[in-house]
């Protein structure tokens, strides 16, 4: 493996004073703060205010008045509101290069893949709603079958509490915010403490295209108080989390007795299936994409390798030299495809999960540690492990790292059983020269999506997870449907 030289940060931290609420930047009720470090020199990048169960209180108040108002956002045309959500994706498209510095310095990720996600994923998917609802043809006419005719209603549902994780903190706010504005709810957003300085871009350039007052909010919080006071909150009509699973399941909880309807995008042990019949070399090509890409950092990704027993060997060695020459180094270098993971704790995480797989038998063919050139800084190698059984604590849990295990079968029955031993449902991968072989084989995949020889997610298409992955969809037209409600009207 090699690395990148560095390649120096802000100069001085930022510093934001106050919270934006209500169409503006106001006073937090206190002076706690939130102090956001770089994953990969472990110095302060900059502060924001920290949201009290109080200021929480007053987004919501915000959102709810701007929500309530009759001439407000939720009785607007859909086409002017679409065309306010093509403003708000202009100000995102002309910031989207400090956006992507500053998420990559805050967790991590390759300023390569933060450009081409964080930074232009957001204004894409915008702009995907806004057409999505400026042609939609209103209330549906049904021939009643009694007598006369019913009109069929979506309604927003009203206020939207959005609760964002570290990983992928402007993609994930869009999954979000982009459906649920389009629809004509409002949203009070909780970023992760870990990355609340791009949220603050956000906040800039809403105010920059002009979002009415209350219709977006921004309360960042540290630890779970503020989330859990927003999930909670009796003028939240709706949740949409994505986070770990153990998180998700508290907040189904709450909802659950609340009654209130609630997305969740939880987390993933996805199996990539490589059959006896794939091309390695172009398998191997493409498969840091889905396995390795933000140092593991992402839900859906394929930390189960699954191969054909007789060409297992041939791919273990294929898959380790590819491992083995990734460019590890400064996220914010354009050559690092590898950066560190977010936080010191994630990498104790990560650390932690390497040792049971050693403790348990399985086999490092490369990686294992942390590389050597750095002193500073939550860097993890990328670590290949062979020899693994599906009953690992490897293979069965959700490690959040740059950490693959590769594991024999020895038919496709085989492959389907091991992929589908799992608590988990996110994504997956199926690798043959045959696609209609691949396609039988995906469909026998429990799993809310999978992709045949690639895997990308698709903005016109549901994205969700089955099991211990999540409840609900995002993206497509079914993302939006998730903030409507509907409503029948009887006409004789």
């Amino acid at each position: 493996m090699s690395t990148a030289s560095p390649t120096p940060v802000s100069t001085s931290p930022l510093t934001y004073p106050d919270l934006f609420i209500g169409g503006e930047w106001i006073a937090p009720t206190t002076d706690a703060r939130i102090t956001v470090s770089s994953a990969s020199t472990e110095l302060p990048l900059g502060t924001v205010p920290a949201a009290t169960e109080a200021d929480v209180d007053r987004a919501v108040a915000a959102a709810r008045r701007a929500f309530d108002d009759p001439q407000g956002w939720s009785q607007w045309e859909p086409s002017r509101r679409a065309a306010a959500l093509d403003r708000f994706a202009d100000e995102l498209s002309a910031r989207k290069s400090e956006t992507a510095v500053r998420v990559s310095a805050q967790n991590g990720m390759p300023i390569r893949f933060s450009s081409a996600v964080e930074g232009t994923v957001p204004s894409t998917v915008l702009r995907y709603y806004a057409d999505l609802v400026r042609a939609d043809p209103g209330p549906e006419n049904r021939t009643s079958q009694v007598f006369g005719s019913t009109e069929v209603q979506r309604n927003p549902v009203g206020v939207v509490g959005a609760i964002i994780p570290w990983n992928f903190p402007q993609t994930l706010a869009f999954f979000k915010l982009a459906p649920a504005l389009a629809a004509g709810c409002t949203v009070v957003m909780k970023p992760s403490s870990e990355t609340v300085l791009d949220a603050m871009v956000v906040a800039e350039a809403a105010i920059a295209a002009g979002l009415p007052s209350g219709v977006l909010n921004i309360v960042p919080g540290s630890g779970r108080v503020a989330g859990a006071h927003l999930v909670a909150h009796p003028d939240v009509d709706k949740i949409a989390f994505t986070g770990s699973t153990d998180a998700g399941r508290g907040i189904a909880e709450t909802c659950g007795r609340l009654l209130k309807p609630v997305t969740l995008e939880l987390g993933g042990k996805s199996a990539a299936i490589v059959l006896d019949d794939a091309d390695l070399p172009s398998t191997l090509k493409s498969m840091f994409a889905v396995s390795l890409m933000n140092q593991g950092q992402s839900c859906y990704i394929c930390t189960r390798i699954l191969v054909s027993r007789p060409r297992y060997h041939e791919f273990v060695d294929g898959l380790t030299e590819m491992a083995r020459s990734l460019t590890i180094g400064d996220p914010l270098d354009k050559s690092t495809i590898i950066g560190p993971v977010a936080t010191a704790r994630q990498r104790e995480i990560v650390e932690n999960y390497i040792a049971q797989g050693v403790a348990a038998g399985a086999r490092i063919t490369t990686g294992g540690g942390r590389p050597a050139d750095f002193d500073r800084g939550h860097y993890v190698e990328p670590t290949v492990f062979a020899d693994v059984d599906n009953s690992f604590t490897i293979a069965r849990e959700e490690i959040f790292g740059p950490v693959l295990s590769v594991i024999p079968f020895d038919d496709e029955d085989d492959a389907v059983r091991i992929a589908n031993d799992s608590n988990y449902g996110l994504g997956g991968t199926v690798w043959t020269t045959d696609l209609d072989r691949g396609r039988s084989v995906a469909a026998r995949v429990d799993t809310g999506s999978i992709g045949v020889n690639c895997y990308t997610m698709d903005h016109g298409s549901p994205f969700g997870g089955v099991k211990d992955s999540g409840l609900g969809r995002e993206l497509g037209p079914e993302g939006l449907l998730a903030y409507q409600q509907y409503k029948s009207v009887y006409l004789p």
